[in-house]
């Protein structure tokens, strides 16, 4: 099964994307994502079915796909964007308005033949584009709002032409409104596709990011080294490349030779440059601040550590929070509704509000235009759009909108230690001579150590083996490591070393507080103690926490002792330690029950946990294991960005209740007012655009908002 990503031009709003959802799911295509603002397109395409095939269907149904294998033939448009329908139509519909200027008055303008020509234009325009799209929605079963703006636009033009072959163009001469309409609905598409454009800029700056020009090396059959240039989206895995001070990062790639400060703010949202030598990882899309090295690709496109973000981002817009789903459920049957309210107005109207039939059309024709289903179902995902936008470039990537959604109610937050609110690195804390061990002194403690240590790779080992690194080792016959015991060496002259936990010691000292124990023939030498990095941010975080009344535990595997000493350096409330993973389980299946709780975490042992949690939250060091099995990811400087992803969950949250606030406002007042009669089609036409325009400028706020 093939995995399709497509972007498609002409979805409008929610209704058209429903009707392209409706379309794929109804041919059989599973994991249908479709999301109108982007425009972007994706299924999974089973056997038997072609790309051309469905591609064929999407443009049938009025849209266009951009990146699809028909994209050369498809059809030539005359107009490209909503402006350019909207500058055309001005040029025959300003001529038809100046007869509503006070004390103008052209004659052989309100001819009705010479209305008639300059109508047509703009009409058949509108019906190329308003036309088509109604007819292909209602034959789908999803009526879209140019159903509305078609009706309104045939009636009046109609009903002009009528009163034109029977001689009473007098009285039904209302071409000016066919006119304004169309030119007007133009000119608020615009308005609403620019809106709309603008809570992607997040988005897009990491899409422009990935559009960039690389120095590729290639080697000749003389083995001369040549430099040549090439787009980044041609590199493939393994090519050779040269990055220069000054340049963007072409795509992930690891350093060969040469040293590197670079600036991976696109990913991490931090300007601070970060030195880099051979064997470091470059993250494409960061910028090179000074040096030069050589590198290889290491993976490119959707397998980069961009394409990721960026693919978790688009997949994240999406999902459909329940908030979303009853919006799109008002916004199905919409269009049918304002259609019923447009005749039962005129109806009313004419029969019982003792209006001619003229007036009572205008009325009617008001209603449909002024009917705004797009608010609806933009209200949602535009602000969904920005709120992930920012959150992406930051450094925060939420992999669904139900996370955005369920952080305004989290109450607590629980941590996993080492390797979340430490660093997984470890220090000497501090070192211990016994009796015996003050004979020979702590620089031969340290020789003995290192020269053991030398041969592990558990980390508590490779601490002590590159800090007590001395220059003379003790040369061993016999190295062996015992699991859960520690390092055993025997020297040429029968001596016998043992480096290791309280358990090589427990028949020697009865303090087991220790992390490391030393000894010697069966004497207890000393002993060492290490300690976890706490992570710098650890402390300002969880007072911030405290501070919004945000309970904090702490829930690790690790022993009670640095789990509390921990607890109480940095003020958490409460501490649960020595847990095994089923025990982690079912402490956040408890915690969760109680409150809405966030488990923050990295390891493998963390995974069950986060996935049980209401919100599980990994750092992007974290294991692959508990990256999938998390909501949401914190890339570098992870802890740091915590406060922002639980504060734009609940921005993200009050915008949209604003814009659907707006949304139902705005319709509830405006089509009472417009079947009054008090507002005419015209301009019912320009606020029905300019209501868009606002939920996008709404939206847009949540970018500039202080939310943390």
């Amino acid at each position: 099964m093939e995995k399709v990503n497509w972007k498609v031009e002409g979805m409008s709003c929610t209704n058209c994307a429903l009707t392209i959802d409706k379309y794929l799911q109804g041919k059989g295509l599973e994991d249908v994502r479709v999301n109108f603002i982007g425009g972007d397109v994706s299924f999974t395409l089973p056997e038997g079915i072609t790309k051309t095939e469905i591609q064929k269907g999407i443009d049938g149904l009025g849209y266009h796909v951009k990146n699809g294998d028909l994209a050369a033939t498809g059809k030539k448009k005359l107009f490209k964007s909503h402006l350019e329908r909207f500058l055309f139509c001005a040029v025959f519909t300003i001529p038809l308005m100046l007869h509503m200027i006070p004390g103008v008055h052209i004659h052989w303008l309100m001819n009705p033949y010479v209305q008639i020509a300059l109508t047509l234009p703009v009409f058949i325009t509108g019906m190329d584009f308003f036309g088509r799209s109604a007819i292909h929605s209602v034959m789908k079963g999803i009526p879209n709002m140019n159903v509305l703006i078609t009706i309104g636009a045939v009636a009046s033009f109609v009903y002009s032409l009528y009163g034109t072959f029977t001689g009473q163009a007098a009285e039904y001469m209302f071409y000016e409104t066919t006119a304004t309409i169309l030119t007007l609905v133009f000119l608020g598409n615009w308005l609403e596709d620019k809106s709309v454009e603008t809570t992607q800029a997040s988005l897009r700056k990491l899409v422009s990011s990935q559009k960039t020009m690389a120095n590729m090396i290639a080697y000749d059959d003389q083995h001369q080294e040549h430099i040549f240039p090439v787009e980044s989206s041609t590199l493939k895995t393994g090519d050779l490349i040269l990055i220069k001070s000054g340049e963007a990062i072409p795509m992930d790639c690891k350093i060969l030779s040469g040293e590197i400060s670079v600036n991976e703010s696109i990913v991490t949202g931090e300007f601070i440059p970060v030195d880099k030598t051979i064997k470091d990882q470059l993250i494409g899309g960061s910028i090179a601040v000074s040096g030069s090295v050589k590198a290889y690709v290491t993976a490119v496109g959707p397998d980069s550590v961009l394409g990721n973000i960026l693919q978790l981002v688009k997949n994240a817009q999406t999902e459909k929070p329940p908030v979303q789903q009853l919006a799109d459920k008002i916004s199905a049957v919409f269009v049918p509704v304002v259609v019923g309210i447009s005749l039962l107005t005129l109806l009313l109207n004419y029969t019982l509000a003792g209006q001619d039939f003229t007036h009572s059309l205008m009325r009617a024709i008001a209603v449909l235009v002024i009917a705004c289903p797009c608010a609806m179902g933009l209200a949602t995902p535009a602000a969904i759009a920005v709120g992930l936008g920012r959150a992406a470039r930051n450094g925060v990537l939420f992999k669904n909108t139900r996370s955005l959604e369920l952080f305004k109610d989290i109450k607590q937050v629980v941590f996993d230690k080492t390797g979340t609110l430490t660093t997984g690195q470890f220090a000497i804390a501090s070192a211990g001579l016994t009796a015996e061990g003050e004979s020979v002194g702590m620089d031969e403690v340290k020789r003995i150590a290192y020269s053991l240590e030398k041969y592990s790779n558990h980390p508590l080992a490779k601490t002590i083996a590159k800090e007590w690194k001395t220059g003379q080792d003790i040369r061993f016959t016999a190295v062996e490591e015992v699991k859960g015991f520690g390092m055993k060496g025997t020297d040429r002259d029968g001596n016998e070393y043992i480096i290791g936990s309280y358990k090589a010691a427990e028949q020697l000292i009865k303090d087991r507080t220790h992390n490391i124990y030393i000894l010697r023939n069966n004497e207890l030498l000393g002993w060492v103690d290490l300690a976890d990095q706490v992570r710098p941010e650890a402390a300002t975080l969880v007072q911030y926490l405290n501070s919004r009344g945000i309970s904090t535990i702490l829930l690790s595997g690790d022993r009670r002792e640095s789990c509390e000493l921990l607890a109480k350096q940095l003020h958490i409330s409460e501490v649960y330690a020595e847990q095994s993973p089923a025990e982690k389980l079912e402490r956040i299946a408890a915690l969760t029950a109680a409150n809405p709780t966030v488990m923050v975490g990295d390891g493998i042992n963390d995974a069950p946990a986060l996935a049980k949690a209401t919100v599980g939250i990994s750092l992007s060091e974290a294991s692959q294991v508990a990256m999938q099995s998390a909501e949401v990811v914190l890339m570098n400087n992870g802890l740091k960005h915590l406060p922002l992803a639980l504060g734009l969950g609940k921005h993200t949250y009050l915008t949209i209740q604003q814009n659907l606030f707006w949304a139902l406002f705005y319709n509830v007042l405006a089509i009472p007012v417009a079947a009054m009669g008090m507002l005419s089609p015209a301009f019912s036409a320009l606020a029905m655009g300019l209501s868009d325009v606002v939920l996008a400028i709404n939206s847009v706020r949540l970018n500039f908002k202080k939310v943390a």
